[in-house]
């Protein structure tokens, strides 16, 4: 599905990342993950800081020389601020602003500086990871009783990312580069039980997403089975949206 293809994977360590990767692998693919710290050096890892566009120039011309030519991107990183989940009322103007340009303008750069790349194999493939809360407004209920706080910016980027990506879809389809999104749903990381409850009682399936819900839809997206899909937003979240 993926045989030969070289996958820039960012946060490539993290719940999702960590994932992603392993299934391009699994796919026959070659997952080059760019993050900010590994914990081993492997030929496939690269430090690369996507907030730093200079960190992420290097990475890239080192993963060129490494293997010789790079067929696509998944845009995964999720860097954030120390106060990130702090109620709306209380954000400050710099720290909405540092997750937006950290969050958002960075995805944004990473598309910008990727195409050169994929220009050189006449084509490629961008997944740009978003979520069902750039889609649709929060459920507020299922977080009453807990220390979760949804973060008013993560629904403002997300959902300013999915037009983006139509953006891009369609500024450069004639050049057989596309761009598509993959919105999850909730995900199970050992939040409280209070949370699961309240979401598995709500969501179609009744159960959070898993790591492995998600990355095949990643897969997809990048290989050639989705060869004229572009402009896409592939919600994966068990129905939420759906009601």
């Amino acid at each position: 599905m993926l045989q030969g293809r070289n996958i820039i994977v960012t946060g490539g360590n993290g719940l999702l990342g960590r994932e992603i990767c392993n299934d391009i692998r699994m796919k026959g693919g070659v997952a080059l993950n760019f993050d900010i710290d590994h914990s081993e050096v492997t030929e496939t890892n690269f430090i690369a800081d996507i907030t730093h566009p200079d960190s992420i120039s290097d990475a890239l011309n080192q993963a060129e020389q490494k293997f010789g030519a790079i067929h696509g991107l998944v845009n995964n990183a999720y860097p954030r601020t120390d106060d990130w989940g702090t109620t709306f009322e209380e954000l400050t103007y710099e720290s909405l602003r540092t997750n937006v340009d950290w969050q958002l303008n960075s995805y944004l750069n990473m598309c910008k500086l990727i195409i050169p790349f994929l220009r050189k194999i006449n084509g490629g493939s961008v997944v740009n990871m978003t979520s069902i809360y750039g889609v649709v407004g929060n459920d507020f209920s299922i977080y009453e009783g807990t220390d979760l706080e949804p973060p008013m910016a993560y629904s403002a980027i997300k959902g300013g990312l999915i037009n983006a990506t139509r953006y891009f879809a369609s500024k450069y389809g004639k050049e057989a580069i596309r761009f598509n999104c993959v919105s999850p749903g909730g995900i199970f990381d050992h939040q409280s039980k209070l949370f699961v409850d309240n979401y598995e009682t709500k969501v179609p399936m009744k159960r959070m997403g898993r790591a492995d819900d998600i990355a095949p839809a990643v897969s997809f997206l990048l290989s050639n089975q989705a060869k004229y899909i572009t402009g896409h937003n592939l919600i994966v979240d068990g129905g939420w949206t759906s009601i």
